[in-house]
């Protein structure tokens, strides 16, 4: 069964789906009675799974009508996905960070399920067995040189 923080994530991404206008606002508190938990697990989701690394921008305005705004901002409508997730990267990451990436672009259809599991098996730090910050470093190598390779494809 899936945990608390995963049913947020998946409910919320289900609503700015379904939204005409790739956003969608709501009441943190009205959430967290939805979904029986304390608001701050509400923030805990936004922080951790809605970052602007997993392509959301969260605005928030607090008070009496206050609201949550999620808005997702896909790739494609960059000029240069390529140089924005380059930019993610940058010249070490660490694998949190690099899964979330990876995570992004199959879920935008930048690669596949299987390559994502690929991604994902090359950048693991049981795989890259050295000390930080050479590993972060060697990551970041490797994610960017995949990543040339599937742009280049396209």
């Amino acid at each position: 069964m899936a945990n608390i923080s995963e049913l947020i994530e998946k409910y919320i991404k289900e609503l700015i789906q379904v939204s005409p206008c790739d956003y969608v606002e709501l009441q943190r508190n009205e959430l967290a009675a939805q979904f029986k938990c304390v608001p701050s697990q509400i923030n805990y989701v936004l922080a951790t799974r809605f970052s602007s690394q997993n392509g959301y921008i969260v605005e928030s305005r607090r008070g009496g009508g206050g609201f949550i705004r999620v808005v997702k901002i896909p790739l494609d409508q960059h000029n240069d996905p390529a140089a924005q997730i380059y930019h993610l990267v940058g010249d070490d990451i660490n694998q949190s960070q690099a899964e979330k990436i990876i995570k992004r672009l199959a879920e935008e259809e930048f690669i596949t399920q299987r390559e994502a599991l690929i991604f994902k098996a090359v950048i693991d730090r049981n795989v890259l067995r050295m000390g930080l910050p050479w590993r972060d470093n060697l990551r970041a190598q490797l994610l960017r040189a995949m990543l040339g390779a599937i742009f280049r494809e396209r």
